[in-house]
């Protein structure tokens, strides 16, 4: 089964950790080159915000990709800056998870709550918000499930709407909540460092 082997691959990349501002800070460095940084809230246990980041072809380092937590804002200049003023209504598209779901908050959708719809598309694996108004059409994977390689269940998708927000949550299943809290065992293995202390202690 394919579940063990990312959890294995977890294993065997090469990890450091910092601790700062009530967060556990840990990089990851696999095999193949692919870096990923996670932050975990210090008390909880929570996962705050995940990001990739992979080798380009002529072997620098590409810009990180977030996956969990706020989107990145890239400094911008004058110009910029003006455009995203104005384009600050937009739909803004993020995934902020809890322990026992993975979620995601889609921000200035000023619809009525029932024109939405929200649903799995089991043979492309991602999920589908539709509006019955055309408005609004966003299709997204859950990376979680394609890496232990589990089929995506519409019993375990819902959603709710409150304050211009669309709220969609996915029930993890229980070989993900196991390798979570195993995940967890692995990185309070590693001696991390205190923020002033200057590098991260790896394993």
């Amino acid at each position: 089964m394919a579940g063990p082997s990312w959890l294995e691959r977890l294993r065997r990349a090469r990890k450091s950790a910092l601790l700062q501002d009530g967060k556990r800070k840990v990089h990851y460095l696999f095999e193949d080159g692919l870096e990923m940084a996670e932050e975990y809230d210090l008390k909880t246990s929570q996962l705050l915000a995940r990001k990739w980041r992979e080798k380009t072809a002529l072997g620098s380092s590409g810009k990180w990709q977030v996956e969990v937590g706020e989107p990145t804002i890239h400094a911008a200049g004058a110009l910029e800056s003006e455009l995203i003023k104005e384009s600050s209504s937009n739909p803004i598209f993020m995934r902020r998870d809890t322990p026992t779901s993975f979620q995601w908050r889609i921000r200035n959708l000023p619809y009525p709550k029932e024109v939405y719809s929200v649903s799995v598309e089991k043979e492309q694996r991602c999920c589908v918000v539709r509006t019955t108004n055309k408005k609004y059409y966003k299709k997204f994977p859950i990376p979680d499930m394609d890496r232990f390689q589990l089929p995506l269940d519409a019993a375990a998708l819902s959603f709710t709407y409150a304050n211009a927000t669309l709220i969609i949550t996915y029930r993890k299943p229980q070989e993900i909540l196991a390798a979570e809290e195993e995940l967890q065992k692995e990185l309070k293995k590693i001696k991390a460092a205190n923020d002033g202390d200057g590098e991260c202690k790896t394993q």
